[in-house]
């Protein structure tokens, strides 16, 4: 008989937590820097699954934000760029598909509480483990921040798990140089629980379902896409832009003549076939050949020109970006329309920051004024009860 109500109990108590998480809402959190105009490798690492994920209705919320105070860290001097980019980056997302009905679009920087959260979490996380994170090793040698680094920036993983954790986001799609950082951010969950009792989500990261998309090259076959570089091919280009850039694409250094063997493998040409290339696209612009392995094939034994390469994936391109290019074009005409639909977004963020940030507080006996229990509980010690 024991035993049975032993079992049962444990049913019960494993129903619970079945139950509890078949409950749990499916929460995505993103963002970017505005820093400049986002550009095809924000596109293929993050923007083009957010639409898919967005319309996909898996999600009951989707929350999408502009990272303006993280921006702040390394361009403390120049507050104009960040401002003038908050804008550039809402018309970016909205030209990509991003939308607002959907999914709430909020600037970091009207979010008071993500600040508290961060003051709280650094309690949580030593100097020595932020020394060891390889995202911020890395984005510390970018800047040559070596000998100087700035507080703001070196605590960027702090903000950021304040940042996925204000919004209980349980989903964070991001590119794979940003796991490190989601890894630090569940670190800082699992600590803040274990101490103060179950209130934090623990985020999983979501990565490009491309292998292509999970780092995208510049164009002048540099490792990483960016602004500060000059090599990347932005949503915004014109068509002409957008041609030229191709043109001008890093192929393969051995590749002297058209007869020559060429290599696939580390040709940005071909990683971005990798990236934005269909079946289908080969009908229309390349008949010759019938799919991706076959150009790659022919250009592997020789005979095969970059020009023609080049020229196949320019096509391509233009197909993916000029309806993103259009789209601008029609949200530009009403820029107080944009600010509007931003200031929206915050109101809506807050609100459910706050309700975190409460859940917070009461976990770690924060509530001073509305604990009525702990109130009379005084009363009565230094009544002597």
């Amino acid at each position: 008989m024991l035993v049975l109500v032993g079992i049962l109990l444990i049913f019960v108590h494993d129903y619970s937590k079945i139950k509890s998480y078949m409950e749990k809402k499916k929460i995505i959190l993103t963002g970017d820097r505005p820093t400049g105009k986002l550009h095809i490798g924000h596109y293929v690492g993050s923007l083009r699954r957010r639409v898919e994920l967005q319309n996909s209705g898996e999600f009951d919320k989707i929350f999408i934000f502009e990272a303006d105070g993280q921006a702040l860290t390394d361009n403390i001097e120049n507050p104009e760029k960040v401002r003038q980019n908050v804008i550039e980056v809402a018309l970016d997302y909205l030209a990509c598909g991003i939308n607002p009905e959907l999914s709430t679009i909020f600037i970091q920087s009207q979010i008071p509480e993500l600040c508290e959260l961060t003051f709280y979490f650094m309690d949580l996380v030593t100097v020595s483990r932020l020394q060891r994170n390889p995202t911020v090793k890395t984005e510390i040698q970018m800047r040559n921040f070596e000998t100087s680094i700035p507080v703001g920036f070196f605590t960027y993983p702090i903000s950021q798990a304040a940042d996925i954790t204000a919004f209980k986001a349980t989903t964070v799609p991001v590119g794979e140089d940003q796991e490190p950082m989601l890894e630090q951010a569940r670190e800082i969950v699992r600590r803040f629980n274990y101490i103060y009792g179950e209130t934090l989500v623990e985020p999983e990261i979501l990565l490009p379902d491309n292998a292509a998309c999970l780092r995208l090259p510049g164009t002048d076959g540099k490792a990483k896409m960016s602004k500060s570089l000059g090599n990347c091919i932005y949503l915004s280009d014109s068509a002409d832009e957008v041609e030229k850039k191709v043109r001008s694409m890093y192929t393969d250094p051995n590749h002297l003549r058209v007869t020559d063997p060429g290599q696939v493998e580390g040709n940005t040409v071909f990683t971005y076939l990798d990236a934005f290339s269909r079946p289908e696209h080969f009908g229309r612009y390349l008949p010759d050949y019938a799919d991706l392995d076959e150009l790659k094939a022919h250009y592997r034994r020789g005979g095969l020109g970059d020009m023609k390469v080049k020229k196949f994936l320019a096509a391509v391109m233009q197909e993916e970006l000029g309806p993103i290019r259009e789209r601008r074009k029609e949200f530009e005409k009403d820029i107080p329309a944009v600010y509007e639909m931003l200031r929206k977004g915050c109101e809506v963020a807050r609100a459910a920051a706050a309700e975190t940030l409460s859940e917070v507080r009461k976990s770690m006996k924060l509530t001073y004024f509305d604990d009525e229990a702990l109130i009379e509980e005084q009363v009565r010690r230094f009544r002597g009860e």
